[in-house]
C-alpha cells in the first residue's frame, strides 16, 4: 500500500464512521481524494511512515480500531491517532483474539435469568440498561454489536430514542457490524448458557 493509499483508506473510513449514507464495503474504500492534496498534507510523512510498517489489512484494522474505540469518530484528529492509536490498535487486536471469552465475561457479569428483558426495556427519555453498561464501561462495542446482531434491538430503539448520545452509538453498532464477522451460532449458544 503506497503513502497515498493509506491516506485513502484513512479518509474512507472517516467517512464509514462518520456519515449515514457512505458504505467502505460498498464503494469499496473509494474516495475523491486527489494526489495534490495529499502532498499538500503537513502529515503526509505519518501516512508514509504507516504505509511500511503495516501491510493492507493491517492498515484497515488499525484505522477501524480507532474509529471504533474514540467517542466521536467525527471529532477525531490524525494527531491524536498518532499519538495514542498503535495503544488502541493492539487492544483491538488482542479483543479479537479473545472476542468469544469477553463476550462470555462481560454477558455473565451483567445478566441474570431474571433481568434479560430488563436490560432492553425502553422508558420514556432513558436509555435502556444495556446502554448504560456500554456507557459505563462494562461492556464493550463488540458485545453490544454482537447482541445486536443476535436481538436487532437498535432499529427499535431507532425508533423511540432520539437523542445525540444513542445516535454516536447506533451509528458505530450498525457500521461496526460489517467489520466484525463472528459466527453468530456459536454467540448465541454463549448467549444461552449465561442467560438461562
Amino acid at each position: 500500500m503506497t503513502p497515498f493509499d493509506v491516506y485513502k483508506t484513512y479518509v474512507s473510513l472517516k467517512s464509514h464512521f462518520t456519515k449515514e449514507k457512505y458504505d467502505y464495503h460498498k464503494y469499496c474504500g473509494k474516495t475523491r481524494v486527489q494526489l495534490n492534496t495529499f502532498y499538500k498534507r503537513k502529515d503526509r510523512y505519518w501516512f508514509e511512515r504507516l504505509s511500511r510498517q503495516k501491510n493492507d489489512q493491517q492498515v484497515v484494522d488499525f484505522f477501524v480500531s480507532n474509529f471504533v474505540l474514540c467517542d466521536d469518530p467525527q471529532s477525531l484528529w490524525i494527531g491524536e491517532i498518532i499519538r495514542e492509536g498503535e495503544d488502541r490498535y493492539l487492544n483491538w487486536c488482542k479483543r479479537q483474539q479473545s472476542l468469544s471469552y469477553t463476550f462470555k465475561s462481560e454477558i455473565e457479569s451483567i445478566f441474570n435469568k431474571d433481568n434479560f428483558d430488563k436490560m432492553f426495556k425502553l422508558e420514556t427519555n432513558k436509555h435502556p440498561q444495556i446502554i448504560k453498561e456500554y456507557l459505563q464501561n462494562n461492556i464493550s462495542l463488540e458485545t453490544l454489536v454482537i447482541l445486536n446482531k443476535i436481538l436487532n434491538f437498535s432499529s427499535s430503539f431507532d425508533k423511540k430514542l432520539l437523542d445525540p448520545v444513542w445516535e454516536i452509538i447506533s451509528l458505530k453498532i450498525k457500521k461496526y457490524s460489517q467489520f466484525l464477522n463472528i459466527d453468530i451460532f456459536k454467540f448465541k449458544k454463549i448467549l444461552k448458557e449465561c442467560v438461562l
